[in-house]
């Protein structure tokens, strides 16, 4: 049965690695290809959304800007609230107070904006009192309302590590996406993960729409480079679950290999420098995070080189984040209910 409607809800998700196969998950690039698969990774960097009740007009307060509006229509024109504005249009929110902290560098390529989303749309869901919505169903309506912003096609990997942590493999069919996820020892793999900013903000929504553009195209190369990426994706989910992480950080390795070559400025000389960097002091491999172009890199290495790895990146100009994997998924709650 519905539950109480709340004056306050506060909903935390999860922001996420992608290891292989993103940019399949828009759709229809991975049904294209057969057998096509993301896996990826929550890790501890929160996304934090306060949503409280207020008697007119609608505030969001992120670190120390603020947009205040009298209605959503107004706050889904604004450069600093057009999600939550979406989001507020969509569902119907009331006027309220939103405050948000994240803990990823903006445009730092962990699907932060997509973590954003399901959590404000899950403190919505709890404002109103009604029951929480299966996991696919809110990953589907955050991906459609990223797109409706956008006005251009975007995917769904970003969404289930907000939703589900832990480490996932999530395989597009036709009729929708399976999830599974995997039995991987997190503690471990968190010993020999590395995640970096380059310093370099990052927009992906451009580089993938021209990828999506020549993919059906048909253009020759696009196809078989994506045909390497389903095909090293395929091979990650059994390493992970062995343990195996040298050989994780290889097939990662050969997976930025391909997805490179999908566009100019996916790689850049900062991203390049930093692979080339840990590479030197012992790095299995790696590569940049989301559809790169700036943002975050991710690193595997032995345990034992990942303190000298680190201090590596951060003389060449990156920023270590405070990042290991996590299981748990998106919380909400309830701290101050209606009498």
């Amino acid at each position: 049965m519905p539950q109480r409607p709340a004056n306050r809800v506060r909903a935390r998700a999860w922001c996420r690695i992608d290891l292989a196969g993103g940019t399949l998950d828009i759709w229809p690039l991975g049904l294209l290809h057969p057998g096509s698969r993301t896996i990826n990774l929550a890790i501890d960097l929160p996304v934090v959304v306060d949503l409280a009740l207020a008697e007119r007009g609608f505030r969001i307060r992120q670190g120390d800007s603020e947009v205040a509006v009298e209605s959503a229509r107004e706050l889904a024109e604004t450069d600093g609230g057009a999600l939550i504005g979406q989001i507020a249009l969509d569902v119907g929110l009331p006027p309220s107070t939103i405050r948000i902290e994240s803990a990823s560098p903006q445009g730092g390529g962990l699907g932060a904006s997509s973590a954003l989303a399901v959590a404000t749309l899950a403190a919505a869901e709890a404002l109103a009192g009604s029951e929480p919505s299966p996991a696919t169903r809110i990953a589907r309506r955050a991906r459609d309302i990223e797109a409706r912003l956008m006005s251009l096609p975007t995917g769904m990997q970003d969404h289930f590590p907000a939703l589900l942590g832990g480490a996932l493999e999530i395989e597009y069919r036709p009729g929708g996406e399976k999830i599974r996820g995997l039995d991987v020892d997190l503690e471990s793999l968190g010993d020999s993960l590395l995640v970096a900013y380059t310093g370099r903000s990052h927009f992906s929504a451009g580089n993938n729409w021209r990828i999506v553009r020549k993919r059906l195209d048909g253009d020759a190369e696009i196809v078989d480079l994506f045909d390497g990426i389903r095909d090293t994706a395929f091979e990650l989910p059994g390493v992970l679950e062995q343990g195996d992480w040298q050989s994780a950080g290889k097939l990662v390795a050969k997976e930025w290999s391909y997805r490179r070559q999908l566009a100019d400025g996916i790689s850049t000389p900062e991203i390049e420098t930093l692979l080339s960097a840990a590479g030197r002091e012992g790095a299995w491999g790696g590569k940049a995070c989301g559809a790169g172009g700036g943002g975050c890199i991710v690193v595997l290495c032995p345990a034992e080189r990942r303190r000298t790895i680190a201090e590596t990146l951060e003389a060449a100009g990156a920023r270590v984040l405070p990042a290991r994997p996590v299981a748990g998924g998106l919380e909400v709650d309830r701290p101050v209910n209606h009498s």
